[in-house]
């Protein structure tokens, strides 16, 4: 039943499991759909995704698999040429709001059938008929307590339907991630353990009312250390040269890491294309404002979760060989390679998010150097999923 929704459902990236899929074919047997195409689409939304990052790739699978039933595509192109010479948006005053009666959204449906059987041709400014401005439940641009906007702008804030757009395109998990996305994500990265030492000063509910049923009732409070995040993260960014189209989503990330509170350690460290023998403290990459990388090594332990962000774009030379690197001033007698596997070999939990999207990775100017990198560490692309999937890298020791 509908076997190819299924694959096409993960061919769009909605991760729909056997279990899932029987559990809607059972819920379909128990006609919980109620023989409705929207019925369908709901329930199978309800039982099939997951996280709302996946609405919009469900929606779109959807209406690429049912594309045409009930509403064939020659009508649809009809409805909407006719509402290409629009009026200008009816605005409608509270008192004559008041005006018009309730609704009932299946009489509603019924009659939007009815007009698209019906209608002949465009209409503008009236009453019943598909089209904008006007008091039409139908269209856009116009006014009804009840209406269906198909197409355009929203003015009077009355429709109950909206035909012809994407509710949760911005739930994409594809999508390049903002501060409060980031925020979001990093939550994720955390490692709870309780104090070994140090007052009982948090409430322990599950315990305090296991230890108040034992004792028939009477209230026990029970009290317990409070659980801290053991986390140590180390960010290290590329700054300037080929990142700086990414400048807003690295300072997004940056923001979003400096208003993280929940990590045992945090700290900011930089390099420009590659890290060669010093690393360095602030974005302009001054040898005045730096460490020795053997120094780095010795500082921080391996238990520190290291996130490269860079786009691993740079000329082949600047890896591959002694005094490779690109500035001016800059001499490195290890290539800078060697510097990145030791880095790699020193911590138990690496990743590297690129701001370039992975379709582009084998094909862009630094796709060579790109490939070197991903050899040494796991890359993910710097959205929303790719962080989401390089924080369960991380959480899992290698």
């Amino acid at each position: 039943m509908f076997i190819k929704f299924f694959y096409l459902l993960r061919n769009y990236g909605v991760p729909v499991s056997i279990n899932e899929w029987m559990t809607l074919v059972e819920a379909l047997s128990r006609g919980m759909a109620f023989s409705s195409l929207y019925g369908f689409y709901t329930l199978a939304r309800s039982v099939l995704v997951k996280s709302e990052t996946y609405y919009d790739r469900y929606d779109l699978a959807f209406q690429h698999y049912f594309y045409g039933i009930e509403t064939p595509q020659e009508l649809t192109e009809r409805v909407m040429k006719w509402l290409e010479h629009a009026l200008p948006p009816l605005r409608i005053s509270p008192e004559e709001r008041k005006q018009f009666q309730e609704w009932d959204l299946d009489e509603l449906r019924r009659q939007l059938e009815e007009r698209l059987r019906e209608q002949k041709g465009e209409h503008h400014g009236g009453g019943n008929w598909i089209g904008t401005g006007g008091t039409s439940r139908f269209g856009h641009s116009g006014y009804n307590p009840a209406g269906i906007r198909i197409g355009g702008e929203s003015v009077n804030k009355s429709a109950v339907k909206v035909a012809a757009e994407r509710k949760y395109r911005g739930f994409r998990a594809d999508e390049t991630i903002g501060v409060r996305q980031f925020e979001v994500a990093l939550r994720k990265l955390r490692q709870l353990s309780s104090k070994e030492e140090g007052p009982k000063e948090e409430l322990d509910i599950d315990e305090t009312i296991r230890e108040t049923g034992d004792k028939g009732g009477l209230l026990q409070l029970v009290w317990t250390r409070g659980r801290k995040n053991t986390v140590k993260v180390l960010l290290i960014m590329d700054s300037g040269g080929s990142m700086m189209p990414y400048m807003r989503i690295c300072s997004q990330l940056f923001t979003a890491m400096n208003r993280a509170s929940h990590f045992k350690d945090l700290r900011f460290l930089y390099f420009h294309n590659c890290i060669y023998d010093y690393i360095y403290l602030d974005p302009t990459c001054r040898k005045s404002n730096s460490i020795k990388t053997k120094s780095f090594l010795q500082l921080f332990d391996p238990e520190y979760k290291v996130i490269f962000v860079g786009d691993a774009s740079m000329a082949p030379s600047e890896m591959l060989m002694v005094n490779g690197a690109i500035d001016w001033d800059v001499m490195n007698e290890e290539p800078g390679i060697v510097w990145m596997k030791r880095i790699a070999d020193h911590f138990d939990h690496c990743i590297w998010l690129n701001p370039i999207p992975s379709y582009y990775w084998d094909r862009t100017i630094g796709y060579y150097t790109i490939a070197l990198i991903k050899e040494i560490f796991p890359m993910y692309e710097l959205t929303l999923e790719g962080l989401e999937q390089g924080i369960k890298k991380l959480k899992v020791k290698r």
